[in-house]
């Protein structure tokens, strides 16, 4: 009997043992929360730049798709974007710009609003850069990057001590004459010609020719029109402009002869620096025709009447 209780009881303390064994099966230990990781930030575009008819430079930031920083003649402009009939336009700090891409071209408007600061009422530039170019923010979202990464910014204008002039060329017919005039790139970088160049006419004595003004104008008598275009003109590369003038006295006007020129002088639009060329020719009527630059030295001729 004794045997048989003592049995019980280890039997008993086995099964106590095996129970408390199967209670105490180790749990594992909780994992560490991982902390998520910030997407990286998106880049901010780089600056554009936009050359103006005036010679002047416009740059653009657009750090985000409503947002333009803009800087004109050294100061500094933020303004917001506001809903346009086409393409995109900002407005804030008394300033308007607006920009539309059209034909390879996005051409854009800086303006100073009106009293009301909501809508431009007098332009201060009218500016252009290729539309190859990042295309700036507006309300509609803006395309991805281009394969190869960001492209340069434009060309900056073109100054007087990185220009050399050259006669490539001319026309004549009835009374009128045309030479053209290259404008060389001379500089280790590229630059950019807008607009109409200021040419001036010297004598034989180095004095201006102050009898014959300078007319600004898309064609001539023996040329077809052009309208003012950004032209890039890169190291010892070339633009272009016409000189017109008519060899026949303006009578009407009491003139039997016409003065001697014999050096053209020409400026880059907003520089002091000019480019001198020796020409001679004989410009009657007291004027000569400029057109603006262009890229290739031969443009379309006029259509025959």
């Amino acid at each position: 009997m004794r045997r048989l209780r003592t049995a019980c009881t280890i039997v008993s303390t086995l099964a106590l043992i095996a129970a408390s064994g199967c209670t105490q099966e180790a749990e594992a230990p909780p994992v560490a929360p991982v902390e998520p990781v910030p997407a990286p930030a998106a880049p901010i575009a780089s600056p554009i730049s936009y050359a103006c008819e005036s010679g002047q430079s416009v740059t653009v930031g657009y750090p985000d798709t409503s947002t333009a920083q803009l800087t004109y003649k050294g100061q500094t402009y933020v303004l917001r974007t506001v809903q346009a009939a086409s393409g995109a336009r900002f407005t804030g700090s008394g300033m308007e710009w607006q920009t539309v891409t059209a034909d390879g071209q996005e051409t854009a408007t800086l303006s100073r609003l009106g009293p009301n600061q909501d809508v431009g009422v007098a332009v201060l530039e009218r500016c252009s850069r290729p539309s190859s170019a990042p295309v700036a923010p507006g309300p509609a979202p803006a395309p991805g990057p281009l394969p190869g990464g960001p492209l340069p910014p434009a060309a900056v204008p073109c100054k007087g001590p990185q220009l050399k002039l050259s006669a490539d060329g001319g026309d004549a017919g009835m009374g009128h004459r045309v030479t053209i005039i290259g404008v060389q790139n001379v500089g280790a970088q590229a630059c950019s010609l807008t607009g109409y160049p200021t040419v001036t006419l010297q004598d034989a004595r180095g004095r201006n020719l102050t009898t014959v003004r300078s007319e600004q104008n898309p064609g001539s008598y023996l040329r077809s029109g052009q309208s003012p275009a950004p032209v890039t003109v890169q190291p010892q590369a070339k633009a272009f402009f016409d000189v017109a003038w008519t060899v026949v006295p303006n009578e009407a006007k009491g003139e039997t002869a016409c003065p001697t020129a014999t050096r053209i002088r020409a400026a880059a639009p907003g520089d002091t620096s000019p480019a001198t060329l020796a020409q001679t020719f004989t410009p009657c009527g007291g004027r000569i025709q400029i057109s603006p630059f262009r890229a290739v030295a031969e443009p379309a001729p006029t259509p025959a009447a």
